[in-house]
């Protein structure tokens, strides 16, 4: 399997219904590699500071995980983020935001380059380019955020005309295109670039649109939402690290990389911070799948 993720790696203090947690290991390319460490391999990009715990690293590691792109400052501390679930557990409400060393652009190690997949995770479209430029890869999946949408929309468009895949939320979809019908708004997301869009609906689910069919999942039906910090990022893992092992973006692939991505965000909301996904096994994973595709046939 042949997959690198560039993103933050973090520390986050998170509120919700179940409790608080202070100073537990969060970040998109941390989320993202735990899941897709399930399947196969992953290289990790990420920039942290000397205050970065090492216990997540040593999970990564015993699952193969190359390392080589986590970049440590001595000198600056790592990104830190502080947010609040109330009611609705589909939106936090940021409480304080540390850039620290996140104002640092990651750099990935040339040794990454000509990977077949690459996921870029949630950063400016300027630094997603630049790593695209770097990277190169045939299969590249980029994320985005409303303030990118809104505030550097002529290099987001331009990073779209060059992925293969863009995974948002519906809130973003609706945004980017003006569109408030979501089956509209993915046929205009592909019009943009990407032969692959993903819509995550948080406990709604996702849709997928491709280029001649589109696809829609429910959410697994968890009744344990303890933490959401991360389940778009782990769903992203669960769905690139489904596509890399087959190495396939087919329709029959696509589906069950989709199925992957809203199994593996299940254990992750079952948890604080990245607990649920550091003592995954695979084997559970494909015991929920087979639950998710029974709960989903007609």
């Amino acid at each position: 399997m042949s997959l690198v993720v560039v993103g933050s790696a973090g520390i986050d203090t998170v509120e919700t219904p179940s409790g608080r947690v202070h100073d537990v290991v969060g970040g998109s390319a941390v989320y993202f590699a735990l899941a897709a460490s399930l399947f196969g391999p992953v290289k990790v990009a990420a920039n942290i500071g000397a205050d970065y715990p090492e216990a997540v690293w040593e999970v990564l590691r015993r699952r193969g995980a190359d390392l080589g792109g986590v970049r440590r400052y001595a000198d600056h501390a790592s990104f830190r983020w502080s947010g609040r679930y109330r009611g609705d557990m589909n939106a936090a409400e940021t409480l304080r935001t540390d850039l620290n060393v996140l104002a640092l652009p990651p750099e990935p190690p040339a040794s990454y380059g000509g990977a077949r997949f690459v996921f870029l995770a949630n950063m400016g479209p300027e630094v997603q380019l630049r790593c695209l430029e770097r990277l190169g890869g045939e299969v590249v999946f980029a994320d985005t955020m409303n303030l990118w949408i809104e505030s550097a929309r002529p290099a987001l468009l331009a990073l779209l005309r060059r992925v293969q895949g863009l995974v948002l939320n519906d809130a973003e979809a609706r945004q980017l295109t003006g569109e408030d019908n979501l089956i509209r708004a993915g046929a205009a997301l592909l019009l943009l670039g990407p032969q692959v869009v993903v819509l995550k609906k948080g406990e709604h689910g996702a849709f997928l649109f491709a280029r001649g069919f589109h696809f829609a999942l429910p959410a697994y039906p968890t009744t344990r939402v303890v933490d959401p910090t991360g389940a778009g990022d782990s769903f992203a893992g669960g769905l690139l690290g489904s596509l890399a092992a087959a190495g396939s973006l087919d329709p029959p692939g696509l589906r069950r990389a989709m199925a992957y991505g809203i199994v593996t965000a299940s254990f992750t909301v079952e948890e604080f911070s990245t607990r649920g996904l550091e003592r995954l096994e695979r084997a559970q994973v494909d015991q929920r799948l087979e639950e998710l595709r029974e709960f989903v046939r007609l």
